[in-house]
Parts: structure tokens; sequence; C-alpha cells
């Protein structure tokens, strides 16, 4: 029997939940997380269901514990590496098969370095016909600010280090759901822009949330004040408004699936139709037989 080979470590996480916990010790802007929760309300509004076992994974606050509780459902069970009910961590997963009927994730999932298998956790935790809600940010975030850091490095020390941490693409999050056993997924974008003064500010709020750079093979050299000076100049050339002030590109990508249940609906079989389809578009058109 072969061992399967370990998921690449993408992400420093001890050095992660270190930068975390100071940055709720201090009081972490919300913004991102406050806006997600309305829409997971939104989205729980939706769904005419009980679900009487809830889950809230990873969230480094209670704002979707709160939006579970306003969308008229029982405060869930809160686990994460950074306080709640259950400290645990999102790559490992102490629950038994079947122990919950909703579990909702808001931006924790991002700095886990094996997504597929925490989806593939996500799924077996989940009683049949449960529901997975989770958001985490897209690719396009933070798009301004990756650019004006390459183009400075590159012209002051002639090659950009990885400053910024990847994120993941809308486009692969439907197959890794249905590879992990989910029915019915669905992803969508929220894609937004928030203004500042200058970058400087947007690099304070990233490192006040905690959001700074975390990947295991950073740049072992500090940020140069001359790079940073020099981003600062690239990112008003290129990312200002004519009142001077930037804009900053945020992409949260929301995702959804249950695991199967015998009432959901399901696709038709191949070669079950009883029409064929030149058939159909012709009575659409209107065409006589023949």
């Amino acid at each position: 029997m072969t061992s399967q080979p370990a998921p690449p470590r993408i992400f420093d996480r001890n050095l992660l939940h270190r930068r975390l916990r100071r940055a709720i010790a201090r009081g972490a802007p919300d913004f991102l997380l406050a806006r997600a929760a309305d829409d997971l309300l939104d989205r729980l509004l939706t769904v005419k269901r009980a679900f009487p076992r809830s889950l809230d994974l990873g969230a480094p606050a209670n704002h979707f514990s709160q939006a579970i509780v306003a969308s008229g459902r029982a405060a869930p069970l809160r686990a994460s590496r950074h306080g709640g009910d259950v400290i645990a961590d999102e790559e490992a997963l102490p629950f038994a098969p079947a122990s919950f009927d909703l579990v909702v994730s808001g931006m924790a999932l991002q700095w886990v370095n094996d997504l597929p298998g925490v989806f593939s956790q996500v799924r077996r935790i989940l009683a049949p016909d449960g529901l997975f809600l989770a958001c985490l940010p897209g690719g396009a975030s933070l798009v301004e600010l990756r650019v004006a850091l390459a183009q400075a490095e590159e012209e002051l020390t002639g090659g950009a280090s990885p400053r910024v941490s990847p994120f993941v693409d809308v486009r692969d999050m439907g197959g890794l759901l249905q590879r992990a056993g989910f029915a019915l997924p669905v992803t969508d974008v929220d894609s937004f822009a928030l203004r500042y003064d200058s970058v400087l500010a947007l690099m304070r709020d990233l490192r006040a949330m905690g959001a700074a750079s975390v990947l295991a093979q950073r740049s072992s050299r500090p940020l140069r004040r001359d790079v940073l000076a020099r981003t600062a100049e690239i990112y008003a050339q290129r990312f200002s408004d004519p009142d001077g002030r930037v804009r900053a590109t945020f992409e949260i990508i929301w995702l959804s699936g249950w695991a199967p249940h015998e009432s959901q609906q399901k696709p038709a079989r191949p070669g079950s139709a009883t029409v064929r389809l030149e058939d159909a578009m012709k009575a659409a058109r209107g065409d006589p037989e023949g």
C-alpha cells in the first residue's frame, strides 16, 4: 500500500497564526469579514432549511456565527486556531463523519496548504444533504500592489521577490468541489475596489489584519526603503484617481456545495432524451414539419 505524497508547503502556517493572534489582540480591521458576513446572511435567507448543527470553521472572529444566528438558526460551533468553542486546525478537522448540517468558512481557507484535502474533510463531516458555504480572496485581489512591487523591485534590484501571497482562481473552485464529492457546486465572485490615501496606508491595513505574506519560500531580504518609495511612485502613477487617492482591488470568491442525497436534483443520463435536439429547435422556431 503506497502512501500519498504530502502536499507542498506553500504557506508558513505557524507564522500566519502568530501574526493573526497579534492582529486580533490589537483589534484588526474587519471590513472584509463584515462585508462577507452580510453576503452570507443574504445567502442563508434564501435557503429554507433549519441546519440545527452548524460549524463556523477557521474564522478569526465571530462575524459568520452572528450571520447564522441573524438568519434565524441556532448558534454554530466555532472552531479555529484563534479561539472559539474548539481549537482546531483547518487542515486536520477533529470531527466525526456526518457531524454537521451546515459548515461555513469566512476568509480563512486561503492560507491552507492542501485546499482539496480540506474540502474532502468538510465533505466527510457533513451529513447527507448538508451545505458547505465558504468565501476566500480571489486571484484579482491586490493586483495593483503586486504589479507595483514587482516593477519597483525589478527596476532597482534586477529581480522581483514574492512579496504578496497568491490567491485562488475562481475557475478552479468548482472542479475542486466536485473532486471532493460535493453535489451541485456553485461559485461566484464579489469584486470591488477600496480607496486609500496612499499605498502605504493600504499596506498598514494589511499588516494590521495579519495579512502580510506568509509564503514558506518568501524572500529573506527585507523590503528596501528605496524599493518601497519607488512602489509608492508607481502605484500613484498607475492606480490613482483624479483626487490623488489610490485604488485597491479586492475579490471575494464564494463557493457552495451539498453533501449528496437522493432527494437532490440530478442531471439526466446521457441518451435519455425523448426528443431530438433538431426537432426541438424546429418547434421553437415554429418551422413546419416535413
